[in-house]
């Protein structure tokens, strides 16, 4: 009898190896990514998927240059196997956490400028309070850098706006904020009830870096509604923006976000529908179980966190 149940464990190894090769790579969408993710060489990553695609008799991928895309086979495995494999991986990492007490520890946040000024200090103070004895490292990353920290596991998670949100990470909304004009005191604008498009053509603007998601998505509003603008300055933060808009440099698009305290010396005023609201949330990893720290951190910004899901994030 031990001879016999040998081989179903050696299979049983093996496509859980196998699955876990075109899990990763589903989520990277890239060979040679998951197999960084793995500490595996690209070719034995890709005998893996090969075993499997001739042992289910399917084709898994579309090969297109450097990057790959799921079929509409793999997309069904992938479907049912993903969470069969993060739990798997997870195991282990849950039976730690879960025995660690959750007033010790550490807590590792990412976050954008946004977050980081406006979204999180409420929490955090609150967090800080009723668990003083967790060591809290909140990482101020540009949107390039926070998805490399949840890729490579430096943060349990971050929080923030993302316009392109990779396969390999997960999102949960948990804020909602629309986008206002700021103007000086003494711009026209700054006395109309009702600002539409037309009146925001030709005008000076002050923006933040481009490459933010709140700048992407009114430009390209603007370009979507064929509306000129002229940059009038670029300036590195929404706190200089905001600074700059009330020395009468020009005028802003902010998100609401920025304008929970009042700041003296601009004037607020609703914009049209066409730009849509932003949503704020937490990022993580996909197949990275979150700590008893994060969880409460998490559902302390938003109790219904995990009530529909418990791997919402």
């Amino acid at each position: 009898m031990p001879t016999a149940l040998e081989p179903n464990a050696a299979y049983r190894h093996d496509r859980l190896r196998q699955l876990r090769a075109f899990c990763f790579t589903a989520e990277a969408g890239s060979i040679s990514r998951a197999a960084e993710r793995l500490g595996l060489t690209q070719p034995s990553v890709s005998l893996q998927i090969q075993a499997l695609e001739r042992e289910l008799s399917v084709t898994l991928f579309e090969r297109r240059g450097p990057r790959i895309r799921l079929t509409p086979e793999g997309e069904q495995l992938y479907a049912e196997a993903h969470q069969l494999v993060e739990a798997i991986d997870g195991l282990a990492g849950r039976f730690s956490e879960d025995s660690r007490p959750l007033d010790s520890g550490r807590l590792d946040i990412g976050a954008g400028e946004s977050s980081t000024l406006y979204l999180l200090p409420a929490t955090l103070k609150q967090f800080m309070a009723e668990h003083p004895n967790v060591r809290v490292r909140l990482h101020h990353l540009s949107v390039g850098d926070l998805m490399d920290a949840l890729r490579e596991d430096r943060v349990d998670f971050a929080v923030g706006a993302i316009l392109d949100m990779p396969d390999e990470l997960r999102y949960r909304a948990i804020y909602s904020y629309g986008l206002s004009l700021i103007t000086p005191p003494d711009h026209p604008l700054a006395r109309r009830d009702v600002i539409n498009l037309r009146d925001l053509a030709g005008q000076d603007f002050i923006i933040p870096p481009q490459n933010m998601t709140t700048w992407r998505l009114i430009s390209l509003v603007f370009q979507q509604h064929a509306v000129p603008y002229r940059i009038r300055l670029e300036v590195g933060s929404w706190e200089a923006v905001k600074r700059y808009v009330g020395l009468g440099f020009g005028i802003a698009i902010v998100s609401n976000v920025s304008l929970a305290e009042h700041y003296p010396g601009i004037v607020v005023r609703s914009l049209p529908e066409v730009f849509p609201k932003r949503t704020y949330g937490a990022m993580s990893r996909r197949g990275r179980f979150l700590s008893p720290q994060a969880r409460r951190f998490l559902e302390m910004m938003r109790p219904d966190f995990f009530a529909d899901d418990v791997n919402a994030i």
